[in-house]
């Protein structure tokens, strides 16, 4: 038996997943922030495996690993977002801050440059870096759900056309047999 049907609706229960994750990165442009990178890695990386055997179906997500952090948050070291606060991630013992130089492809691509302070000293790029992985972690990122929503919207509606595209199989499964 082949699950042609089932097979179908898993695969387009996946590809609406990554399509709304990939949409939910680019609407609200939190696609390469973690690793400084600014070329839409979180993006490229997103995808899924379809396996589908006579005893089994399984469908397995993957994205890059700094994925988890953009769509869970992660709680920062003396306070947290609101968003993030059931995040499983925190800066703190195991999770260092995050390496100020990684910051540095990020904060040329917007534009972010050394300033001046209230007393007038310049503040160099190299202390500016410092000061934003300090920020990020004493406040944590905040959660974006970018595939956390779509994931859970999408796994709502698949019981029943799973249900339906399964009886089509078996149906024509029941067919086959009787001829």
């Amino acid at each position: 038996m082949t699950f042609k049907e089932t097979k179908q609706a898993l695969e387009a229960f996946a590809k609406s997943i990554i399509k709304q994750s990939k949409g939910n990165l680019r609407r609200h442009r939190n696609n390469k922030f973690i690793t400084g990178s600014t070329s839409g890695d979180l993006e490229g990386s997103l995808g899924y495996e379809l396996d589908v055997t006579e005893n089994d179906f399984k469908v397995q997500f993957y994205m890059a690993d700094y994925g988890a952090f953009q769509d869970l948050g992660v709680k920062g070291s003396k306070s947290t977002y609101s968003k993030s606060k059931n995040s499983p991630f925190k800066y703190s013992g195991r999770f260092k801050s995050i390496p100020p130089q990684s910051l540095d492809k990020w904060m040329v691509k917007k534009s972010i440059k050394g300033t001046r302070d209230e007393q007038g000293r310049f503040i160099g790029r190299k202390s500016l870096r410092y000061l934003l992985a300090k920020s990020i972690y004493e406040k944590g990122l905040r959660a974006s759900f970018f595939f956390t929503k779509p994931f859970e919207t999408n796994v709502l509606k698949l019981p029943d056309e799973l249900i339906e595209k399964f009886a089509l199989d078996i149906e024509d499964f029941i067919a086959l047999k009787n001829d």
